[in-house]
């Protein structure tokens, strides 16, 4: 049975397609990588805020913990066209949704972190007259860069979903614009290439983050060794 081009096209069809309309979606894809990377790091500075804010005042983290748990529960496609009308159609509203979907995981596996330090060390340096600083800096905070750099990895790949997400809302560029595009004028071939390339924006910022955790966990589990 023939399947229309319309409907699913063939492989051949969306490579050509990706090659040839490089010119026309270049700066759509430039824009969500460079909508993703703020809001990304928007996301990440807020969440390692609030798990150390949580860490360090356990009262705080006792109410507001479940806060934290419930923010998640609500569905980004329906907050997102709230905040386009609390904030306009301008770069606000984007960078909260890429915020919202980033900040969850960097705070809550940096809190487990926190939580995992061995209890026998930190018992040694208390002993040893260590001070709360000294002790969250060179014992709590190096012990949770590994879980710290699990929530860096999905909130790394959340950031280019958030993206697209908030530009489906109101953009005038961005993947998420052009899928928007391809999707109400029929050109299916087009939105399998917006959609290889979210696949391969969180491929590469997945990526990044594994260079910089083995560079950094490793460079210095190497000089403790040493």
């Amino acid at each position: 049975m023939d399947v229309p081009a319309w409907l699913l096209p063939a492989p051949t069809v969306i490579v050509q397609e990706g090659v040839a309309g490089w010119v026309n979606y270049q700066h759509h894809l430039l824009s969500t990588i460079r909508l993703s990377l703020i809001g990304f790091a928007i996301g990440v500075t807020v969440g390692l805020v609030v798990a150390i804010s949580l860490h360090l005042l356990p009262t705080v983290k006792q109410a507001f913990y479940p806060l934290l748990i419930l923010s998640q529960n609500i569905p980004i496609i329906v907050l997102a066209p709230l905040l386009v009308i609390w904030f306009g159609f301008g770069v606000m509203p984007k960078l909260i949704v890429i915020t919202l979907v980033c900040f969850f995981p960097i705070a809550v596996s940096t809190l487990d972190g926190f939580r995992q330090t061995s209890y026998e060390l930190m018992h040694y340096m208390q002993m040893a007259g260590a001070s709360k600083r000294q002790i969250f800096t060179k014992l709590e905070l190096p012990h949770a860069l590994p879980s710290f750099f699990s929530g860096l990895k999905i909130a790394a790949t959340y950031s280019v979903m958030g993206a697209v997400i908030s530009e489906w809302l109101g953009a005038n560029q961005g993947i998420g614009v052009y899928m928007t595009l391809a999707q109400s004028s029929f050109r299916t071939d087009r939105v399998f290439v917006a959609i290889f390339f979210i696949m391969v924006l969180c491929m590469i910022f997945f990526g990044i983050i594994i260079a910089l955790e083995k560079l950094l966990i490793k460079g210095r589990v190497k000089e403790e060794k040493v």
